[in-house]
């Protein structure tokens, strides 16, 4: 007699089939999202560029010298870029049931795979970007930076992994409560403000510290700035903070996709 039960996927071929899901998902949004629009990519290079200027131009009409250094468009691209590594990839892994359902019809698609592709692109773009304005901002202009690698690549792991939590459990809070976009849309706004931009942790008053201690951004673009600053002591800095809020918004997003994902992409 022979069984009627089908033969286990094995692990190995199961993630090369992940792996082509994945890949081929990136490409439909690299078609999608810029493929479709003039200039293609060139726009995910300009926009950072141009608010950077725009930044450095009207502070340094106001100030005499950024707040560390002596370069205004250094100083706001350590912020800026993390920052928006960030906002920006939390918005697309958050979206990503509602991008990908489609093609949840197909059998080797799944909501993890829909997830990983968005994540994975979002950041690849984001670190291209950052390399070449960071890169464009060290040749052009005198800094005296001395950029070390190492906190820069925290930062932006820490970046990118705020993003995964954040996004994920915005990705099943979004996709079950539609109305809850629009409110994390209007409740996040002030992070633009708040997330030591445009200042320094350490030249705010206690009790404002206190309070945006909290904010896992402001640590991320501190440490961001002592991979150039190396003189920067940033003594606030908890990456382990940021990391607790990562994998708690992570393990607690993907619970909840785990149990409820059939429905909410059925919907």
């Amino acid at each position: 007699m022979t069984s009627t039960h089908p033969a286990p996927v094995e692990p190995a071929h199961r993630q090369r089939r992940t792996a082509r899901t994945v890949v081929a998902l990136m490409l439909r949004e690299m078609a999608t999202s810029y493929g479709r629009s003039p200039g293609g990519y060139l726009w995910a290079v300009a926009e950072p560029v141009a608010a950077l200027a725009l930044l450095s131009l009207v502070f340094s009409l106001a100030f005499a010298a950024p707040p560390l250094g002596t370069n205004f468009p250094l100083f706001y691209a350590t912020g800026y870029l993390p920052f928006m590594l960030f906002n920006d990839v939390a918005n697309r892994v958050a979206t990503s049931i509602r991008f990908s359902k489609p093609l949840f019809a197909y059998p080797g698609v799944g909501y993890l795979d829909a997830i990983l592709a968005r994540f994975t692109l979002a950041v690849l773009t984001h670190l291209a970007v950052g390399a070449l304005v960071l890169g464009g901002i060290l040749t052009i202009f005198i800094t005296h930076a001395t950029p070390e690698p190492g906190p820069i690549v925290a930062a932006l792991g820490l970046a990118a992994a705020l993003a995964l939590g954040i996004g994920t459990l915005n990705c099943y809070l979004m996709t079950a409560f539609p109305v809850w976009e629009r409110a994390w849309q209007i409740a996040t706004r002030p992070l633009f403000l708040i997330s030591g931009i445009f200042f320094v942790y350490d030249g705010l008053p206690r009790a404002a510290q206190e309070i945006l201690w909290f904010n896992p951004l402001m640590h991320i673009v501190g440490l961001m700035r002592q991979g150039f600053y190396g003189y920067y002591d940033g003594a606030y800095i908890s990456p382990l903070y940021v990391g607790t809020v990562s994998i708690a918004t992570l393990v607690t997003g993907f619970m909840l996709l785990y149990r409820h994902h059939r429905r909410l992409m059925e919907d």
